[in-house]
């Protein structure tokens, strides 16, 4: 096979964009800042970010965190987490604190993750998917008029079912209650409650991973 080779200042420009896009994420609407916009942007915008970050994750409450929820990570509405609302200038007092979402038609008013066992989404007890259900609170079927809301006894890894699993979001400083770990204090947007390699596993897997160390 010929080596190919490749141009090291066109590498570092691709570094450079992937590093732009885990910054500033959608906030550029689409039109990449100008090296002068995205230097303010990192100027305003970091600080508060660092101190203000929400950890989310799903689990039930009292247990472990079974899934730690990143940018990419899908809600019941079908959009991502890094399209909704994942910072405060200031964090709100109320708990549960909520990330509505900020895509255009969106009835979803806060995130809520929904697990997919081998890439697909777990069903309802009334045997719809969610995409079949209502994006709004209480979740309702569009298709049936048996179901008082979307209710899933799909098992999860830890052992339980999913309808007793609730989507957590929280401070620093109270995960760091919880005797779960925070991380490092990262640039990037919508990081959720990733916090290394290991967060990347399901919690039990995660679990043994670190018990095995």
């Amino acid at each position: 096979m010929t080596p190919v080779n490749q141009n090291k200042t066109a590498l570092e420009a691709v570094d450079d964009y992937a590093e732009y896009r885990r910054i500033v994420g959608d906030d550029d609407g689409g039109k990449l800042f100008t090296p002068e916009e995205y230097e303010e942007y990192k100027r305003r915008v970091l600080p508060l970010r660092m101190k203000n970050r929400l950890y989310v994750s799903f689990g039930v409450p009292g247990g472990i965190d079974c899934k730690q929820i990143g940018p990419e990570t899908q809600c019941f509405c079908e959009h991502r987490y890094k399209q909704h609302q994942t910072e405060f200038e200031v964090i709100p007092s109320e708990r549960p604190i909520a990330l509505r979402c900020k895509v255009s038609g969106c009835r979803c008013s806060s995130y809520n993750y929904i697990p997919q066992p081998g890439g697909a989404m777990v069903r309802c007890k009334c045997k719809h998917l969610p995409q079949d259900h209502s994006e709004a609170a209480g979740h309702l079927c569009k298709k049936c008029k048996v179901c008082s809301g979307f209710h899933s006894p799909y098992t999860c890894g830890c052992g339980r079912p999913t309808f007793e699993h609730r989507t957590l979001v929280e401070t620093k400083q109270e995960r760091l209650a919880r005797g779960q770990p925070v991380g490092k204090d990262v640039p990037y947007a919508a990081m959720g409650g990733l916090t290394g390699f290991t967060s990347l596993l399901d919690g039990y897997l995660a679990m043994q991973v670190l018990n095995a160390g």
